[in-house]
């Protein structure tokens, strides 16, 4: 699946997406700021997902641009990785009120009783996902200040939106979904680049893509909530990962990886590509062997990036 839009490495790292929703970019992970009402702006609000560690005041000085003083209704979670909720402790500092809400079924790895599977460096091939070994997988421990999402599928602070699991990528994966417009917040249920590359990350080339593989456990379960979402006819997606994309051609995309999606999005060879992880409500319960010692492939990478620097040095020369 190609993409016919150019790099968007200057798209501005705060911009609105759709009426009423706002994205920030934090640094290669998105997190959404979505009005309860598009028509009255400034009234009150939702933060779905919460950034990276050390965001919590850029992730506030945004909100205030967008809402004024006013803090967010709730704090909604697609899920619970490092990239998705590390900078909620900092903002629950300032906003202690404010509930936070996320799937029972990732309730686990926010409440301090289960890390989530180790991460697999040997799929997506590129650095992003040779790094994976060393990204944190450990839970964090918000407490009660988490609470399950409505078994109605309602979004609290949302009116008009519905929440759909979309288990794979993390047993308790959630998606938002507007109804009146068809605004899909999908979380890494699938993204809009291919987050397993650091230069795509860089460019934020737009592509329809599968969820980030070095940390998706569970393909199966992966495969059909992309055929899940597909069925909603989204006319704008705004993912965890990417530039959100709008129209048939976002349709079209997905269409294409939902029908393709053991050929271009499971990996072959992996340790998750045929043997998931298993995982309940008290967390991760059996994860199958590694395939490669991730230091084994660290090791490699080094020794290739090394091995590119001197034969640049040497053409230069």
């Amino acid at each position: 699946m190609t993409s016919n839009h150019a790099s968007r490495a200057s798209t501005p790292a705060f911009m609105a997406v759709a009426p009423g929703l706002h994205v920030l970019r934090d640094v290669f992970v998105n997190l959404y700021y979505a009005a309860a009402d598009p028509a009255q702006p400034a009234g009150d609000w939702v933060l779905v997902d919460a950034g990276l560690a050390g965001s919590a005041e850029k992730i506030r000085r945004h909100a205030a641009e967008a809402f004024g003083p006013t803090p967010p209704v709730a704090i909604l979670l697609t899920h619970g990785h490092f990239d998705h909720a590390g900078g909620l402790a900092g903002l629950l500092e300032t906003w202690p009120d404010v509930p936070v809400y996320a799937h029972p079924l990732e309730l686990p790895y926010l409440t301090g009783r289960s890390a989530y599977p180790p991460a697999d460096p040997t799929v997506g091939g590129g650095l992003m996902a040779w790094s994976s070994f060393l990204y944190p997988r450990q839970p964090y421990d918000f407490g009660a200040r988490v609470q399950p999402l409505p078994t109605d599928h309602t979004v609290p602070g949302l009116p008009g939106w519905r929440w759909l699991p979309t288990p794979g990528h993390t047993p308790g994966h959630v998606s938002f979904f507007r109804n009146a417009d068809k605004v899909l917040v999908a979380g890494d249920a699938f993204t809009t680049v291919v987050g397993e590359s650091a230069l795509a990350t860089l460019t934020q080339k737009q592509q329809v893509h599968g969820p980030p593989a070095y940390f998706t456990p569970d393909w199966d379960a992966a495969r059909r909530s992309v055929a899940a979402l597909l069925a909603l006819a989204p006319e704008v997606a705004a993912t965890g990962h990417g530039i959100a994309m709008h129209g048939e051609a976002l349709r079209q995309q997905l269409a294409d990886l939902a029908t393709h999606f053991n050929a271009e999005a499971r990996p072959k060879i992996g340790r998750y590509a045929h043997e998931p992880a298993v995982a309940d409500a008290s967390g991760v319960r059996s994860v199958p062997p590694p395939l490669v010692n991730p230091w084994l492939k660290a090791l490699a990478v080094a020794g290739a990036v090394v091995g590119l620097v001197a034969l640049l040095r040497k053409k230069q020369g």
